[in-house]
């Protein structure tokens, strides 16, 4: 097995044994990043100095006799809304295209206290928003399963460099389904942890009431360990918590499994359900007890979704408007001094309507709408109230089981360009994903199977701060199928 090919896992195991050394693996992941990203695009930003500078820092430790972190001296990519002190963070945009990091965010203080090592920042849909990829400024990120395929969205590049072992593992966040969807076309592991459960410092904002930050990785065990590293309650962030471990089970026969029974009616691939089904049959065989289940008002998580999300994501993206920072269309000092709010306003416009992309703005404008005057009670209002009611859903679901199994995406990757035209259409791409961030539960999506070479992801739902259960139960599946 290659270097670049290892998980987190097996390249700690190398690195304490001296089998080989950090150096040795990060130029691995390096050469292959230098070889495939012309292809896959995964990446906007590559580090390789400061790389190899921490990997030396790393061997000289090893080399001591220092006890290392399971996490030490291993390559990771971090999206490109997630700030890295003095690297260039994009978010995908043209609007931030120059802007540099002037700190860390608090996912990336904790991992560079372990000693991980980041080789570059991610591509990904603009601002967060795209289930595709295809939304980046720059170019979209392509399936390294298809490169006629979209690898999901957001966190396309994440997904992608996991899957294309251009980095042993990696950062995505998660909004709608921004890290699970990408991990179920790139056929690799991605976790959003419960709301609260991992500080949202450093991360640029798009709906502040559902983005998490969590890991792509190649196992679930991989999953766990960049979890354990990141969570936990932030003085810089009021939203985190400390949270106790739930939820455990000695073994699987003690499982109560829950099946979504709208998860399985209109809108999904019949050979996708076939696969996820087959899964869902395994864990029978394991001697876990499944039942089906239903949540009522699943079928509207999608249309309150993209009520309370572009609506938050207005307020957040407010904030560019080309003086403060970032891209600037006209230069803010006054041309002419006899209509200055006028040349304020014509800059304003300018600078967001050249420096944010067509889903950028889609997305402020349906946002700004319904909360306007007049029309706040009958959208965002309303939108809440459903939010409400999906979150009672779960509650009643999880009084009788311990987790839900349902598909991470109704259909298989689909071609570059296929929904581009289609917002709508893009958008239900999301359907089995979004519920989970509106009720603040923690998902995790590993593969299971896949159609003519194109993987099919598996979620595994839990209560909240359940994400031991999960990679218990994921653990348990990855083993069976080797």
């Amino acid at each position: 097995m290659k270097l670049f090919e290892l998980n987190i896992e097996e390249a700690h195991q190398g690195l304490v044994e001296k089998e080989f050394t950090s150096e040795e693996l990060t130029q691995a992941v390096l050469e292959q990043i230098e070889k495939k990203d012309k292809d896959i695009f995964a990446y906007l930003t590559v580090t390789p100095e400061l790389a190899l500078k921490k990997a030396k820092e790393i061997d000289a430790g090893i080399a001591r006799g220092d006890q290392i972190h399971p996490l030490a001296g291993i390559p990771l990519a971090v999206k490109d809304n997630i700030l890295a002190e003095g690297i260039k963070c994009t978010a995908g945009s043209k609007i931030l295209e120059n802007y540099i990091a002037p700190y860390n965010a608090t996912v990336i203080e904790k991992l560079k206290e372990v000693g991980a090592i980041i080789v570059g920042k991610t591509n990904l849909d603009e601002f967060a928003m795209g289930s595709s990829g295809e939304n980046s400024a720059l170019r979209p990120t392509k399936n390294p399963y298809d490169l006629e395929r979209v690898p999901g969205g957001s966190s396309s590049g994440s997904a992608a460099a996991v899957a294309s072992n251009q980095c042993i593992c990696a950062l995505g966040s998660d909004t709608g389904g921004s890290i699970r969807q990408p991990a179920g076309f790139c056929g690799v592991i991605g976790l959003k942890p419960t709301y609260g459960a991992v500080s949202r410092y450093g991360l640029i904002a798009m709906a502040s009431s559902l983005d998490q930050i969590g890991p792509v990785t190649k196992t679930v065990k991989d999953a766990k360990i960049v979890f354990e590293v990141i969570r936990g309650k932030d003085p810089l962030d009021s939203t985190s918590v400390e949270s106790n471990v739930q939820n455990l089970k000695s073994n699987i026969q003690n499982l109560r499994i829950g099946i979504p029974k709208e998860c399985f009616s209109e809108g999904i691939d019949r050979k996708v359900e076939k696969v996820v089904k087959e899964a869902i049959d395994k864990f029978v065989k394991l001697g876990a007890s499944v039942e089906e289940v239903s949540l009522p008002h699943l079928p509207y998580s999608l249309a309150s979704y993209y009520i309370i999300m572009p609506s938050e994501a207005s307020a957040n993206l407010a904030r560019y408007d080309g003086i403060r920072f970032g891209f600037t269309k006209t230069n803010p000092k006054f041309q002419n001094p006899s209509n200055k709010t006028q040349n304020l306003i014509d800059g304003y416009f300018k600078t967001r309507g050249e420096g944010f992309g067509e889903e950028v703005r889609r997305r402020i404008m349906l946002g700004t709408y319904a909360l306007s005057a007049g029309y706040y009670e009958a959208y965002y209002l309303k939108a809440q109230k459903v939010r409400a009611l999906i979150k009672e859903d779960f509650n009643k679901v999880f009084s009788k089981i311990d987790i839900l199994l349902m598909p991470t995406s109704p259909t298989l990757p689909f071609k570059l360009g296929e929904k581009t035209k289609d917002p709508l259409s893009m958008y239900l791409s999301d359907i089995y994903t979004v519920s989970i961030n509106l009720a603040g539960l923690p998902g995790l999506s590993i593969p299971c199977g896949k159609i003519n070479n194109l993987p099919v992801g598996l979620q595994i739902i839990g209560k909240p701060f359940s994400e031991e259960l999960l990679f218990q139960v994921g653990q348990i599946f990855e083993q069976s199928n080797t």
